[in-house]
C-alpha cells in the first residue's frame, strides 16, 4: 500500500494539470502499475490531500446554497400563506413573491429572486422546520 500511495503521489499533479486525452493515458498506466479498478484509480487522483498510513480522509463540506437572506424570505412567504407545507408553500411561491415585494414586505436582488423561485418543496421544509418548531412552541397552551 506504501508503493501505491508513492506512485499516486507522484502522478497527482501530472493527472490534474493534463488535458483530458493526456489523463486517459495516465489512467491506464496507473492501473496497470497498481492493479486497481479504473474508478478507483481516478478517485485516489482526485483527492484533495495527501493522506498519511492509518488516517482517514476528511470529507469536504457543502457549501450552503441558501443563506439566513433565503431563510427569511421563506418564512414571510409562509406566514403570508397561512403556514401551509413545503409542497403547497412552493406551488404558490410565484404568486405569492411579486406581491409580497409590491407592498414592500420582501426586498430580493434577482439573484436570490431566482433561487427562492427555484427551490424545492423538500428544502422549503428542511429551512423552515426550526421556524414551525419555533411557531408551534409559542402557540401551545402552557398548562
Amino acid at each position: 500500500m506504501g508503493a501505491r500511495r508513492e506512485v499516486v503521489s507522484v502522478v497527482t499533479e501530472r493527472y490534474r494539470s493534463a488535458k483530458r486525452a493526456e489523463k486517459g493515458r495516465i489512467l491506464d498506466e496507473l492501473c496497470a502499475t497498481t492493479g486497481w479498478h479504473r474508478k478507483h484509480a481516478v478517485r485516489a487522483l482526485r483527492r484533495r490531500e495527501a493522506v498519511g498510513p492509518g488516517e482517514v480522509e476528511a470529507t469536504r463540506k457543502r457549501r450552503r446554497r441558501y443563506g439566513a437572506t433565503i431563510k427569511d424570505a421563506l418564512t414571510a412567504l409562509w406566514e403570508a400563506s397561512d403556514r401551509v407545507c413545503g409542497k403547497r408553500l412552493k406551488v404558490m411561491i410565484p404568486t405569492l413573491l411579486p406581491a409580497l415585494e409590491r407592498h414592500g414586505r420582501l426586498q430580493l436582488g434577482q439573484s436570490d429572486r431566482d433561487r427562492v423561485l427555484a427551490i424545492s418543496a423538500a428544502t422549503i421544509d428542511r429551512l423552515l422546520v426550526d421556524v414551525k418548531i419555533a411557531s408551534t412552541a409559542a402557540t401551545a397552551p402552557s398548562g
